[in-house]
């Protein structure tokens, strides 16, 4: 006899019925989470399978990217949303204010020299060697000069949001130095995500993860470039030939820079950006609209038909030929034919006797799209670290209150993604262009100083600067600010970071000009100048 057995989705076989009764009778399926319970109505069906960091996104990384790109480039909602952050994190300010660590430099070699006097001198010194080659004219921090280094970072964390991954090869071109031209050799060249890929799309394997070559540890030892982007059909010849470029130089010196954020331990690329998410919900979002706007486009026109009672071919076929029919379907005809009456260019109906004017109204009710909406875009802005208010722009539902407390959470995130993005994309860029410095010997340095490779962690420690997070009660939040510093628990250089993006030492030197101009111009000092007490919110109670 031959045994049959019945196997439940995932291949095998149903556990009996009177045992899967028993567990039922326990509640939760006999299990003690109902996250784990595999027979109740709701849970019996969801069962993912549990993949590794780079098997459950590299395979699926191009649709999921193209798709994302499709709803950037063609939805309001999804531009904006990368707009927002993008302004917020980076914006056209991005840059490193260098912050020399003296204290362990001095511990490292026993040199007193390495103080704060030094790292201040230090500091101003890279600053400006970095303001001059980030900003020249010419774009020689471009390979392909054509942006200058802020655009190219703002370029570089749009693709990590978008595609999921920030890439960048640093080229050393001294043929560029010269009268009129480049100063400094270190260049940076954006590479487009998609180009990191396995040669001849091959399958992931041991040692090589998206286009990552990696260790017995999983750390990147190099990366494999395509020539040309594989949609480049004027580069067909170049698209289907890769290159192994190394992750460092033998003593450091980055090569390439490849930032995305992990979200697993063992992930390699990124490809997963910050409406991955939510596309689903945003494409649901614009068949949405577009099917209320055809609606609304709809109900806008009049359409009209006339209505005859008789029909030449339904009549005929019941009646036979009728002569007399005949002669009223060709009167109809010539009626209509003749009387073209016009009123201001506007042709006027005119009726043959037993016809009549029927309209179409395409009514639509359209009552809950403004709440549909609503909900969906604070599903976007949830998932995509932003508060509802900067995805829709529309702030007429809120006060204060809700509005700081919304761009607050915000912040916290958009704070975040900057650090994160200074750190694992620009950190290697300035270090580079600081090691070059360091060689042509244009920055301070006290006598018997370690070299640049030696102590890279300690010249190189940079803070990074963006936007500022702005006010939205500017007297209260400023006077917040004061009372903050007064207190001791702020400083005026993390003040004016945050608030306004800036370099708090930049703000003094310029206020020092501008006081100093209006002394020599017999002017009054105004209060802004700080020769009077602050005014705060706080203020002491009467005397009874």
């Amino acid at each position: 006899m031959t045994t049959v057995k019945i196997l439940a989705p995932d291949g095998r076989p149903f556990p009996p019925a009177r045992r899967r009764g028993a567990l039922a009778l326990q509640g939760g399926g006999g299990v003690p989470y109902d996250a784990a319970d595999v027979y109740g109505e709701h849970m019996a069906a969801w069962r993912p399978f549990l993949w590794s960091p780079d098997g459950e996104l590299n395979m699926f990384r191009d649709r999921i990217v193209s798709r994302v790109r499709d709803l950037v480039r063609n939805d309001g909602w999804a531009s904006g949303t990368v707009t927002r952050i993008l302004d917020n994190a980076i914006g056209g300010t991005f840059r490193p204010l260098s912050k020399p660590d003296y204290r362990a430099l001095r511990h490292m070699t026993g040199n007193a020299a390495f103080d704060a006097s030094w790292a201040d001198e230090f500091s101003k010194a890279l600053n400006g060697r970095w303001r001059t080659w980030s900003n020249d004219p010419g774009r020689y921090c471009d390979a392909q000069r054509h942006l200058t280094l802020q655009q190219m970072m703002r370029l570089a964390f749009r693709h990590k949001i978008v595609d999921g991954d920030a890439l960048a090869i640093l080229h050393w071109l001294p043929g560029r130095i010269g009268p009129g031209r480049a100063r400094y050799a270190t260049t940076v060249q954006l590479i487009d995500p998609d180009r990191l890929s396995n040669p001849q799309v091959q399958f992931d394997s041991q040692t090589m993860r998206g286009g990552v070559e990696v260790d017995d540890f999983g750390a990147a030892t190099g990366y494999w470039i395509r020539r040309a982007h594989r949609g480049d059909w004027f580069s067909a010849g170049a698209s289907v030939h890769w290159d192994l470029i190394p992750r460092e130089t033998g003593w450091g010196r980055a090569i390439v820079v490849h930032d995305f954020e992990a979200e697993r331990a063992g992930q390699h690329r990124g490809g997963a950006g910050v409406l991955t998410p939510v596309i689903q919900r945003l494409k649901m979002l614009v068949k949405y609209d577009g099917t209320e706007l055809d609606a609304a486009i709809v109900n806008a026109i009049f359409g009209a038909y006339i209505e005859s009672p008789f029909d030449t071919e339904l009549v005929e076929s019941a009646l036979g030929t009728s002569t007399g029919l005949e002669s009223y379907q060709d009167q109809r005809a010539s009626f209509h034919d003749e009387r073209r009456l016009m009123l201001g260019g506007v042709r006027m109906p005119t009726l043959f006797p037993g016809e009549k004017i029927t309209s179409v109204a395409a009514a639509r009710p359209t009552s809950n799209f403004r709440d549909f909406e609503a909900a969906v875009l604070r599903n976007v802005a949830s998932g995509a670290g932003v508060s509802a208010q900067q995805v829709s722009n529309d702030w007429s539902d809120v006060n204060y209150s809700s509005a700081r407390a919304a761009l607050l959470e915000a912040w916290k995130t958009l704070s975040r993604r900057r650090a994160d993005f200074g750190s694992g994309f620009g950190q290697p860029i300035f270090d580079a262009f600081a090691e070059e410095c360091f060689a042509l010997g244009q920055l301070p340095l006290p006598a018997g100083a370690p070299d640049y490779i030696e102590a890279r962690a300690e010249y190189g420690r940079a803070r990074w600067l963006g936007p500022g997070r702005g006010w939205v009660d500017p007297v209260a939040e400023k006077q917040g600010a004061v009372l903050g510093m007064d207190a001791g628990l702020s400083t005026l250089e993390s003040e004016v970071a945050e608030n306004v993006g800036e370099d708090w030492e930049e703000i003094l030197e310029q206020r020092k000009i501008e006081l100093e101009r209006f002394r020599e111009l017999g002017l009054p000092v105004p209060s802004w100048a700080g020769m009077q007490p602050v005014q705060t919110a706080i203020q002491k109670p009467e005397a009874q």
